[in-house]
């Protein structure tokens, strides 16, 4: 084996043994909440089940969804809980590849990836899925029974959940297309009414086709971007003030 190889089959070693790794802590999960699965759905419907009439339930249409529905919305969910750790493996993976001065913005990139994305699914949880939610509720003809299907119930709340998580992440997005010369600050500023039309094009493709959940999807992802310019414009800022601090040191000691 040559001395090219012994490198690749080394990193290929460690990147199966993290991969094992954010399996097994998934799987953990996984068996830990699935004793709660039906329990753990009722809290996750909530903000449908709080809006159905006395008379109005939630039905399964297939014949395996009373058990398939919940297991996968705990497999879901426990890949949710895992993402801290599985992008902590994913950061010790690269991280020996980084020069210093990128491993300096890591962590806080990462801490703040996993927070925002975590704050993406809060927001859709406890905003986004009520208004929706009741704006669905109401707009129906009187004489309709509203008697939604527990499956389609899942996939609509977590569709929400990872365009609303994913969406947060813009910030980060933003400052790192800014901090590797990708573009700039005042391309950015530049460009804002094509991005604000592009997030309403984002909201109208990522959501379901309604007008409430678009705008509320649109809304904050614009916002969003802004606070990335503005955190954007603060570092390159603060590295304008250093280089010429260092320009005045090298131009005190040459005088």
């Amino acid at each position: 084996m040559t001395d090219q190889a012994q490198p690749l089959v080394s990193h290929l070693v460690e990147l199966r043994n993290r991969l094992l790794k954010s399996v097994l802590v998934v799987l953990a999960l996984f068996l830990g909440m699935f004793y709660f699965a039906n329990d753990l759905y009722l809290i996750m419907v909530e903000p449908l089940s709080t809006l159905l009439p006395d008379s109005g339930n939630m039905i399964a249409t297939g014949v395996a969804s009373p058990f398939l529905v919940p297991f996968k919305m705990t497999l879901v969910l426990a890949v949710l809980l895992a993402v801290p750790f599985i992008l902590f493996q994913i950061w010790s993976f690269i991280a020996p590849g980084l020069y210093q001065h990128e491993k300096k913005f890591g962590i806080p990139l990462l801490i703040s990836s996993v927070l925002l994305f975590y704050a993406g699914i809060a927001f859709a949880y406890f905003v986004v899925l009520p208004l929706v939610f009741a704006f669905f509720t109401a707009a129906g003809p009187e004489g309709i029974s509203f008697l939604p299907d527990i499956s389609n119930i899942l996939n609509f709340i977590l569709k929400i959940f990872f365009a609303f998580g994913i969406a947060f992440e813009i910030p980060i997005a933003t400052f790192l297309m800014v901090l590797t010369g990708i573009t700039s600050v005042q391309s950015l500023t530049a460009k804002r009414p094509y991005i604000f039309l592009g997030c309403f094009v984002v909201g109208m493709l990522v959501t379901p086709p309604d007008v409430i959940s678009q705008t509320v999807l649109a809304l904050p992802m614009y916002s969003l971007f802004e606070i990335g310019v503005l955190f954007s414009r603060m570092i390159k800022r603060r590295d304008e003030d250093s280089d010429e601090n260092n320009d005045d040191e090298e131009n005190s000691i040459a005088g």
